[in-house]
């Protein structure tokens, strides 16, 4: 079983659907949407099995940072 979609890609599994992630898994992100910092969030994220998006993630420039939550080991 793959652990990323990258991991299903590479195999060729295109129905792949990751596991669902408690968001207090993964902390949210204040980086701006379309930055560097923010697509290497995103691409950390994928990576490591994890939902693209955190639903407190930035999502423009007037919202606030979100406030970063500690995750719970796996």
């Amino acid at each position: 079983m793959p652990k990323s979609v990258l991991e299903a890609i590479k195999l060729g599994l295109w129905e792949f659907e990751p596991p669902e992630v408690e968001t207090d898994q993964y902390n949210a992100t204040g980086a701006m949407p379309g930055t560097k910092d923010k697509l290497a969030v995103m691409a950390e994220r994928v990576q490591s099995g994890l939902p693209l998006w955190h639903p407190s993630d930035r999502d423009d420039v007037e919202s606030p940072d979100p406030m970063p939550i500690a995750p719970k080991p796996r």
